[in-house]
């Protein structure tokens, strides 16, 4: 028997001016889309945007439906959006946040396995790692590439068929 440990480097900013400027408008793009979700059975709005390598901001939010499943999370709901109308610009980052009915969570919220499984097959598809942004009322995290939100992934692999 073996152990095998896994680990994620997490920066830590205690201050949205810690950031770039880049980053900062990112930031302030999640902060403008999560006002526009539409949650209004679970009053958890989540919003993201995404900085693409042409500098275009993309920006998507959770959208509800009575019937829970047919929902999407903001994640994907920016990340079809960028790929759909930008099919060959990469990603080079998005920011997350998500608030309820008292605000900014004070802690940053991770994406769900769901929308880790699409940040990580974005970056494979366009052979280039991007970083998340995970914001918080009192930090943000960074998260350097999709790999370190979804170790262990599943990326395809076996679905290709010998020929």
């Amino acid at each position: 028997m073996k152990s095998i440990i896994i680990s994620t480097d997490i920066t830590v900013y205690e201050s949205g001016t810690e950031l770039s400027k880049a980053d900062q408008e990112l930031v302030k793009a999640c902060k403008e889309a999560c006002q526009k979700a539409y949650a209004p059975y679970s009053g958890f709005n989540v919003g993201a945007a995404i900085r693409l390598a042409n500098g275009v901001i993309v920006k998507g939010n959770n959208q509800e439906n009575a019937a829970y499943p047919s929902g999407l999370c903001a994640e994907r709901v920016a990340m079809f959006y960028a790929n759909s109308v930008y099919p060959d610009v990469a990603v080079e980052a998005i920011a997350v946040v998500a608030m309820n009915d008292k605000g900014i969570l004070e802690s940053p919220v991770a994406p769900c396995g769901s929308c880790r499984q699409v940040l990580l097959e974005t970056e494979i598809r366009m052979k280039q790692q991007f970083y998340t942004l995970l914001v918080g009322a009192v930090e943000i995290y960074k998260i350097n590439s999709s790999s370190e939100l979804l170790p262990i992934s599943f990326t395809g692999q076996g679905l290709k068929r010998k020929k």
